[in-house]
């Protein structure tokens, strides 16, 4: 089970380009420590954010590019509510893997008899009880 202070996920993969959104809801809500295997660049849409890594801090706000090496870890902290960063990254396993597309995600003007439905999953995860 996630701990109650994480943010809201929702992941998208297309055409091999992987978006990790996550949304914070309260000031101080955190994103673990962790570190990646390739460099990647998260995007700070909206509020503002601390990152730790190698024992200091920066403090960013949105709108602004992170660039996060490879092989750091790292933790995301919001220093604002409702702050959202966007982690995207090529997936460089090999071949092309299958689009992950949440439903919410496509424009009305977009057929979705256009995707097969095996392409939909819920990939919003909600770790935050309702308030």
């Amino acid at each position: 089970m996630r701990r109650d202070n994480g943010p809201v996920v929702t992941i998208s993969c297309v055409s091999n380009v992987f978006i990790k959104q996550m949304v914070f809801p309260k000031k101080g809500d955190f994103e673990e420590g962790h570190a990646h295997t390739f460099d990647h660049v998260t995007l700070l849409s909206s509020g503002r954010l601390q990152l730790n890594a190698l024992g200091k801090s920066t403090e960013f706000s949105a709108p602004h590019h992170i660039f996060i090496k490879a092989g750091i870890e790292h933790e995301l902290i919001a220093l604002e509510d409702n702050t959202a960063v966007h982690c995207i990254h090529a997936l460089r396993d090999g071949g092309r893997v299958e689009d992950i597309v949440d439903p919410a995600s496509l424009p009305l003007h977009v057929n979705r008899l256009e995707f097969d439905e095996g392409a939909f999953y819920p990939m919003t995860i909600n770790l935050k009880p309702q308030e």
